[in-house]
């Protein structure tokens, strides 16, 4: 591994936290409710397939989370969010032979958390994937040097004990273990671990962002959904199915309240009204890039019939497709992909982020992508 590569080791490291709680089911008490603002507004930014640590070991992935760094930076201080959802592939795990993927997680979260912007994030297939040896590693130029911090470091004196680095570990974070490092260290993440029977996924949660009114009264729900991938098979399960179905049943029992839902592999769903690749994108569907055809879930098992049975459920949002920025309509609600937001993962397209804007009363819901210099398009409305 290079000095750069190293260097990044240190900085990860040495990023300021902010807050501490313990593993929770839900957000803390303390922690102050999401909540429209007395102009009725709340807005989200999406930041999606940022994939930090790729290539780790080489002087390009470093330079690659750098720019990743501002593009975040970029919208973030354009748009200034409410809220920022992380979704999914927040770094490639298969990339990083590292005994704590949790550094690495720790510096794509530094943007939103150095300005004070409260935060949820949902896994993606690659942020807990088995590492995976590069074929040129057995070339005649041999394994690089490969310098890697152990699970157990501190860094809390800025010194670092050159014996400490020599191990390395090949076998991954877990997405628990990703998870609990984000919720116990930092007091604006809104993340969640899940209910423990729907394993092996883990970020099954619902939010409520409330009324401007009165901080118990919900306004709109936010659904994260663990799409799989990495260490077991890309799918919503039909454990999650029932789960969703069984919550919001309990908590909008009418309907009446909207929902949103966010995973990171979109379903098959996307598939029926993807436009044709290559040949751009037409009324109704909304956006900017087309190049290449939809990477579904490998199967689905029932949740998107839970949706369309629910007059409640807006908009879905999904991001894993690089190449993919639109919105199409499916039955009676709005099937969109975020913005690839990253350096990290291929695709050389222009990055940005998408954004959702809410207004409370009436309720409504509209769309754009910001991108990183400063422009924007797509908007579109997703209440109509």
């Amino acid at each position: 591994m290079g000095t750069p590569a190293l260097l990044l080791f240190l900085v990860i490291a040495l990023a300021a936290k902010s807050g501490c709680r313990g593993h929770h089911e839900a957000p803390s008490l303390w922690q102050s409710p999401l909540r429209f603002s007395a102009d009725s507004a709340f807005k989200i930014a999406l930041f999606a397939d940022l994939h930090y640590g790729e290539n780790a070991w080489t002087d390009w992935g470093p330079a690659q989370d750098d720019n990743s760094d501002r593009v975040m930076s970029a919208v973030l201080d354009m748009e200034i969010p409410d809220f920022v959802i992380y979704l999914g592939d927040v770094i490639t795990a298969n990339n990083l032979p590292i005994a704590n993927a949790t550094l690495y997680w720790d510096r794509a979260l530094s943007s939103t958390r150095s300005r004070g912007i409260p935060w949820c994030s949902v896994f993606g297939n690659h942020d807990d994937a088995p590492f995976e040896w590069p074929s040129e590693w057995f070339s005649a130029a041999g394994i690089p040097q490969v310098i890697c911090p152990p699970a157990n470091i501190s860094f809390s004196d800025g010194e670092v004990d050159d014996a400490a680095l020599s191990d390395c570990n090949f076998k991954g974070t877990t997405r628990v273990k990703l998870i609990s490092a984000e919720i116990n260290d930092n007091g604006l993440s809104y993340s969640i671990s899940g209910p423990t029977n729907l394993w092996p996924s883990v970020s099954n949660y619902v939010l409520q962002v409330s009324s401007s009114k009165d901080p118990k009264l919900p306004a709109v729900f936010l659904y994260f959904l663990d799409s799989g991938g990495g260490s077991y098979p890309e799918v919503v399960s039909n454990a999650q199915a029932e789960w969703f179905l069984r919550q919001s049943l309990k908590i909008n029992p009418d309907a009446s309240i909207p929902e949103i839902i966010f995973w990171h592999i979109p379903s098959t769903a996307y598939k029926k009204v993807a436009p044709m690749p290559i040949f751009g994108i037409h009324k109704p569907c909304v956006g900017s890039i087309n190049k290449e055809r939809v990477a579904p879930q490998e199967a689905e098992w029932g949740i998107m019939d839970m949706f369309v049975d629910r007059p409640s459920i807006k908009a879905v949002f999904a991001g894993h497709n690089h190449g993919l920025d639109w919105c199409c309509p499916y039955k009676n609600l709005w099937l969109c992909f975020a913005r690839h937001t990253g350096y990290g993962g291929y695709g050389d397209w222009p990055r940005g982020s998408r954004i959702l804007s809410m207004t409370e009363q009436p309720f409504s819901i509209e769309s754009w992508i910001r991108m990183e210099d400063g422009t924007k398009h797509s908007h579109v409305i997703l209440s109509s």
